[in-house]
């Protein structure tokens, strides 16, 4: 396994393996990873000739600089479980590499109203943030194949309309969110749970599946919500928001009927982690 720090080597390497005809997959991460990190490598290694993960823990998405202190940074054991999954290269680079002094990485996109909504109400200037780090990796890498979990389904949205708009040559896959055994969505995040709140968060996940028959059969979104939140303060959790949008265009909807593709995103807090989750209700005219 190749560790790059800096752009110029990482791009050297990805030209030959791109020159011998190899197809790229690329999978961006902030580090502290989990199994949901790596079933992104394995559909990665699946799909793709060569594998590179990026880790680097973007300073531009934390609204709250308390969050960026307190983020996980377990590099050692980061690049241990990406060598057992073999991946073909890292890149780690640091904020200079990213954001270089000497010129600007700003973009000018405009994510509209998906990026207003949901996390964006409650986390102002995270999406700006991560649009720029993402164009500026796909920028330096290059990849054919670019690898992101549905568990952050508000980010892949605006991803897919950054590669829509800029036009950019690279297939953007969703892998689907890996839980753990009580149904938690994994995340960095969970480590800073207690063992007893992280048994309990499973809830989450529990309360999303059993809404979607009551919005199938005609329960409104304001019902559902405000079933959903009971169950939540009953187990002392804090809920933030629960969403029902459209799942390409994330306009709220208020029926079954109202979209080919619906999704349910919530954010909650268990103690004093902030978790996120969501659920496909509605795949398809179909289903």
């Amino acid at each position: 396994m190749f560790i790059f720090k800096r752009v110029a080597h990482l791009q050297d390497w990805i030209q030959k393996k791109k020159a011998d005809g190899r197809k790229v997959g690329f999978v961006p991460t902030m580090g502290a990873l989990h199994y949901g990190h790596l079933s992104l490598v394995e559909k990665s290694r699946a799909e793709s000739d060569v594998t590179i993960v990026s880790i680097f823990v973007n300073p531009k998405q934390f609204n709250d600089p308390a969050d960026l202190v307190k983020y996980p940074k377990p590099i050692e054991k980061d690049l241990e479980l990406l060598y057992t999954s073999g991946v073909e290269a890292v890149f780690l680079p640091e904020v200079e590499d990213i954001y270089p002094s000497h010129h600007s990485t700003a973009i000018h996109f405009d994510p509209g109203p998906a990026a207003s909504t949901m996390e964006g109400e409650f986390r102002p200037g995270h999406f700006s943030g991560m649009a720029e780090v993402v164009y500026r990796l796909l920028d330096i890498t290059k990849p054919d194949n670019l690898f992101m979990g549905q568990k952050d389904f508000q980010q892949l949205s605006i991803i897919r309309k950054l590669i829509e708009d800029f036009k950019l040559p690279v297939n953007l896959i969703m892998c689907p969110t890996v839980r753990e055994a009580n149904g938690l969505a994994m995340s960095s995040r969970n480590v800073r749970l207690s063992p007893e709140a992280r048994d309990k968060a499973g809830i989450i996940h529990n309360s999303l599946v059993e809404a979607k028959a009551a919005f199938k059969t005609g329960a409104s979104v304001e019902e559902i919500r405000r079933n959903v939140f009971e169950v939540f303060k009953m187990e002392n959790f804090r809920p933030e928001y629960l969403e029902v949008v459209d799942g390409f265009t994330l306009a709220k909807v208020q029926s079954y009927n109202d979209a080919n593709q619906i999704v349910v995103c919530c954010a909650v807090y268990v103690e004093d982690v902030r978790l996120i989750d969501n659920l496909i209700w509605k795949q398809n005219v179909l289903n």
